[in-house]
């Protein structure tokens, strides 16, 4: 039988936010000739485990997984390896070939020019780009190389970036660099797929900061369920299938003694997992 597509998400406390996956698996799967299910590692219904028995209960015993993520971070580097590496032991028999996260893509690149167009048509808006935050060096490099590209594909202003959460500078330092480079009106772009916590953290902390500096700021809207991101999504999928998903270990925190990182070198990867934690609905 044609090969199918395990599509796998982080999961968001934010039900809109989930929802807006559950559509763009949908989405996808209109697109694919070949079973496509979605599951999340944390947060959201329907987790991985459940997506897996669906995709096994329609005789597929080799599954291509692709993680809907823009960075390789601990998620896309540990988390999702190790709870495919549980379902092989639930599934005896079962195989995964695995694709890699989205990262800068011309697609992606494209998709945030879109949402800059929606709420700022002028090239001499700076932009700050803001990406979730993450412990992994090689996962903050990779937002930074997004906001270099984008400068390098759209005319006018510069782009900085910024992160919401676990990595510095936080929004409001961002915004406070691109004031003191002379930016009189700030373009705030979320670099998230779907709606959620975080996002609507940015969004807050950007009209804050406008609040008190007196700088315009208008923020964009995340990337969202469109028909570019599932292209892309089935561009991963092909590639895995040829076996051809390669992922950049030069700067990779698990196989490089990075200074001040050093102790995660080697590091066994556990699926993910809240135990006493009662915002997760659901067993892992």
């Amino acid at each position: 039988m044609t090969t199918p597509l395990l599509i796998a998400g982080h999961g968001t406390a934010d039900s809109a936010g989930a929802e807006q996956f559950r559509q763009f698996v949908k989405r996808v799967d209109g697109l694919l000739d070949a079973p496509v299910a979605g599951g999340f590692i944390e947060l959201s219904n329907p987790p991985i485990a459940s997506a897996v028995d669906g995709l096994v209960g329609t005789g597929a015993r080799r599954v291509a997984a692709v993680p809907l993520m823009l960075v390789a971070a601990g998620h896309a580097k540990g988390d999702i390896p190790a709870s495919l590496a549980r379902e092989r032991q639930r599934h005896i028999g079962l195989s995964f070939v695995y694709g890699r996260p989205l990262g800068p893509h011309p697609t992606i690149l494209a998709l945030l020019r879109e949402r800059l167009a929606e709420i700022s048509p002028d090239p001499d808006t700076m932009v700050l780009l803001v990406g979730r935050g993450s412990t992994d060096p090689d996962a903050n490099a990779e937002v930074a190389r997004a906001a270099r590209l984008l400068a390098e594909t759209r005319p006018g202003a510069g782009v900085e970036y910024a992160f919401v959460s676990l990595a510095e500078p936080g929004v409001a330092a961002g915004l406070e660099r691109c004031r003191l480079l002379g930016a009189g009106r700030v373009a705030v772009l979320p670099y998230f797929l779907f709606t959620g916590v975080l996002p609507r953290r940015v969004a807050a902390q950007a009209a804050d900061w406008s609040s008190s500096s007196g700088v315009p700021v208008d923020t964009a809207e995340v990337i969202g369920d469109c028909d570019g991101l599932a292209s892309l999504v089935v561009e991963r999928y092909d590639e895995a299938l040829r076996g051809e998903a390669r992922a950049n270990c030069d700067a990779c925190l698990y196989r490089i003694a990075l200074p001040g990182h050093e102790h995660r070198v080697g590091a066994p990867q556990m699926p993910h997992d809240h135990p006493h934690d009662h915002a997760h609905p659901h067993p892992h």
